[in-house]
Formats: C-alpha cells, sequence, structure tokens
C-alpha cells in the first residue's frame, strides 16, 4: 500500500524484546559453559564440592549482564564468556562464604542445602576459596581475540570488585551493624553499593572493556550498574519481608532476625519500593541513547525491580 502523497511514512515499532525467552537462552549457554569450565578432578571432593554450588542455578544475572554489555558495545558472546564464568565463580564464593555460620548462617540457597551444610565448613570455606582463584586464572587464560591491556584491565576490576574495597569491605560492615539500631543511611548504601553492587558494576564494565568501549561509555555503563545494584539490594531487602522460603529458596526474615538495618526498616515498604524503581529509570536515562541495543540492559533493569524472588 503506497503513503498518500504529503503524508509521512508511519514508522515501524522495533520489535519488543521477549526478555524471559533471552533470560532463559542466555542461561543456557552460561550453564554449559560454567560446566566446561569446571571439570572433576583430583581431589574429587573439592571439584565436587566447588561444582555442588557453582552449577546449583539461580537467575545467573551477573554473566547474563557481562553477555549483554559487551554486546551493545559492539563485542561477541565469545569474547566475554570467560569473564561472565569468572564473575559467576565469585558470585558462588561470596554465598558459600555468606552462609557458614560465621558470617549468615544459612541452611539453604537456591532451594538446596549450603555447601557446608553438604561438604562441612572446612571443605566449603576451601571450595569457595578454590573458586576465587579458579576465576582470575580462567578469565586471563581463556578470554580470546580481545588485546592484552584490555583483559588485564577486566582482571583488575575483577579483584577489586571483590577485595576489601569492594564486596569484602561491604561484608564487614554489614556483620558489624548486625543488632545495632542506630544504622544511618549513609552506613547502609555503603554496605549495599559495596557488598552487592560492586560485582554488578564489574560485570557491566567488563563487558564494555572487552568489547574495546570508550571512557565516556564505561562511565555511562558505570552509573547504569550501580544504580541496578542499589535497586537490587533492595528488592532483596524487601523480598526477605514479603517472599517466602519457597519463594526464595533460602530462609526467609533473616534480615530481622539477626536485626540488619535494611531499607524498609529505615524507610518503610512503600518508600523502599519506590526508591528501587527511582534507581531503575536514572539507570535506564544513562542507556537509552544507544537505541534498540540497549533493550536488554533496559529490559533486565526493568526485570530488577519488579522481580518476586
Amino acid at each position: 500500500m503506497v503513503a498518500t502523497e504529503g503524508r509521512p511514512t508511519p514508522k515501524r515499532e522495533s520489535p519488543s524484546l521477549d526478555l524471559l525467552t533471552y533470560l532463559k537462552e542466555r542461561k543456557a549457554l552460561i550453564e554449559s559453559a560454567l560446566d566446561q569450565a569446571l571439570p572433576r578432578m583430583e581431589p574429587d571432593k573439592i571439584y565436587e564440592a566447588m561444582r555442588y554450588s557453582l552449577l546449583a542455578g539461580g537467575k545467573r544475572l551477573r554473566p547474563i549482564l557481562c553477555l549483554a554489555t559487551c554486546e551493545l558495545m559492539g563485542g561477541t558472546v565469545e569474547m566475554a564468556m570467560p569473564t561472565s564464568c569468572a564473575l559467576e565463580m565469585i558470585h558462588t564464593m561470596s554465598l558459600i562464604h555468606d552462609d557458614l555460620p560465621a558470617m549468615d548462617n544459612d541452611d539453604y540457597r537456591r532451594g538446596k542445602l549450603t555447601n557446608h551444610k553438604v561438604f562441612g565448613e572446612d571443605i566449603a570455606i576451601l571450595a569457595g576459596d578454590g573458586l576465587l582463584a579458579y576465576a582470575f586464572e580462567y578469565a586471563a587464560a581463556q578470554t580470546k581475540n580481545v588485546p592484552a591491556p584490555q583483559v588485564l584491565q577486566v582482571v583488575a576490576w575483577l579483584a577489586k570488585a571483590v577485595g576489601a574495597s569492594g564486596l569484602v569491605g561491604g561484608q564487614v560492615l554489614d556483620l558489624e551493624s548486625e543488632g545495632k539500631s542506630d544504622i544511618k543511611e549513609e552506613t547502609l548504601s555503603f554496605i549495599h553499593t559495596h557488598k552487592t553492587g560492586a560485582l554488578l558494576e564489574a560485570c557491566v564494565v567488563c563487558g564494555g572493556i572487552l568489547a574495546g568501549a570508550t571512557a565516556a561509555n564505561l562511565q555511562r555503563l558505570s552509573k547504569y550498574a550501580q544504580n541496578i545494584g542499589l535497586a537490587f539490594q533492595i528488592v532483596d531487602d524487601i523480598l526477605d519481608i514479603t517472599a517466602t522460603q519457597e519463594e526464595l529458596g533460602k530462609t526467609a526474615g533473616k534480615d530481622i532476625k539477626a536485626q540488619k538495618a535494611t531499607y524498609p526498616s529505615l524507610w518503610g515498604l512503600e518508600a523502599s519500593k519506590a526508591k528501587a524503581q527511582e534507581l531503575v529509570n536514572e539507570a535506564k536515562a544513562q542507556i537509552e541513547s544507544f537505541g534498540e541495543k540497549a533493550q536488554p540492559l533496559i529490559a533486565i533493569a526493568d526485570f530488577i525491580v519488579n522481580r518476586t524472588h
């Protein structure tokens, strides 16, 4: 049908992303890559323990973010997959250690018994250590078709995200804050931007680095990631109150029982939900100028604030 002269031809709307299908397909890719990345070796017990937690499921959101960002910046899945696997190894280490009696003392993770409940505390600690060390080895040795300086930059980002200036530092302050009734918003924000946000930021920024993103674009990606990282933790705090153990796959109500400061305890549920939405809106604003290619990251930001587990 020919457009009438003088009238503009209607623009075709770009097809919207089917996020559930996208996440399912990407998760399958990552599950396969993780299985291949960590084969069974001797001593069998430690590799069994490492694989038990690494292959226990989960959303695989962190490696998916890395892949999506690399593609957004013109890279490929193949370039980013080793780093994506390394990020999931680091995240899994943090979960194994976080569940230990000396930390959060949890019996369930992702609907299964926690690592120390199956293998004992000694092996669980070593399984986490093994995954952390292997993450750096795997990213450095297996990344192909990426200039060495960029790979080195990625390894440095990973180390910073997991160290005392990142995840470890956030965990220390989180432990020190338990049972205290006078925790300020600034302290809570520090805990979460380090304990949760630092690794999420590394996922996004490392994806950009691998693809050779400009400094200006890396800055925009970093701001996007910082916002979704804090929104993610606020939603986690909300779900700890509103969701069941079956929905969470881990013990519900842990924060209240441990007398932890959370966003709902400071602001209330409704204000916390509003803040999470505000952060997600700010995150999306950072990348909307990339157009249709940014759809996965925009959809993931919405998913983070609307998730129910």
